[in-house]
């Protein structure tokens, strides 16, 4: 055994094990990593798409401009409250296409359509949000694989020293402790960000759920004025 205790040196004279449990707790730390940075990429895209397409609703523009709008824009420039949108207006518009004139089905239809994006929106943001609860609850108990191994194998190793000193014990057991010590540095940064992501991915549901009636509402008001003023330019 070694008297030098730092980590390097630790996992240079660690048994296979304990190194295979560490190559694996390094392979889902990064892992963890990557799928937190790309999420918070995509939810601060969200966020600013959407702040932006909030604008363009509460502006002048009328639905049909507001559909040319996210009918031009790129797939990449379009946030989920505009796919949402321009899902129930050509959902709107293929109803009336087929000679749909009732109100409520007109409107039922574009909210059935809305509500089916929302979910497919939904289950973009929360892909690959279950790695980071498998790492983070997981990665402790593969800790703990290395941890005991490691300490039989220092015991065993001791069982064969005629004089047992804390020179001796140190090294074996710091080495079973390093792979607890990089288990829970990644563990906790991912049940942290699992956590964060699942409460705002909640935000924004109930976010998109009441523009989704917005939407809708301003259907009905627009099949209201053309009813009343017989102009059909407000979906021109």
């Amino acid at each position: 055994m070694t008297n030098d205790l730092s980590i390097i040196t630790l996992m240079t004279h660690a048994t296979w094990v304990v190194k295979a449990v560490v190559l694996i707790l390094i392979l889902m730390a990064l892992t963890s990593w990557a799928i937190i940075l790309r999420n918070l990429w995509r939810l601060r895209h969200q966020a600013s798409t959407n702040a932006d397409f909030d604008h363009e609703v509460r502006s002048n523009l009328t639905l049909a401009e507001l559909y040319s709008n996210a009918l031009r824009h790129g797939k990449d420039n379009k946030g989920s409250k505009e796919r949402i949108f321009e899902r129930g207006m050509r959902e709107f518009q293929e109803l009336k296409g087929r000679g749909v004139t009732s109100v409520s089905a007109l409107l039922e239809g574009s909210r059935c359509a809305m509500r089916l994006q929302m979910q497919l929106e939904l289950e973009k943001m929360e892909s690959r949000l279950w790695l980071l609860g498998t790492v983070g609850s997981v990665s402790p108990y593969v800790g703990l694989l290395g941890t005991v191994w490691g300490i039989m194998h220092a015991f065993t190793g001791l069982g064969k020293i005629e004089q047992v000193t804390l020179a001796n014990v140190a090294p074996g057991i710091a080495e079973a402790l390093v792979a607890t010590a990089i288990a829970l540095l990644t563990a906790i940064p991912a049940v942290i960000a699992y956590n964060r992501f699942v409460n705002q991915i909640d935000q924004v549901a109930n976010h998109l759920d009441l523009a989704i009636e917005e939407y809708v509402n301003k259907l009905q008001y627009g099949l209201s004025a053309q009813a009343n003023s017989g102009a059909g330019k407000w979906l021109a």
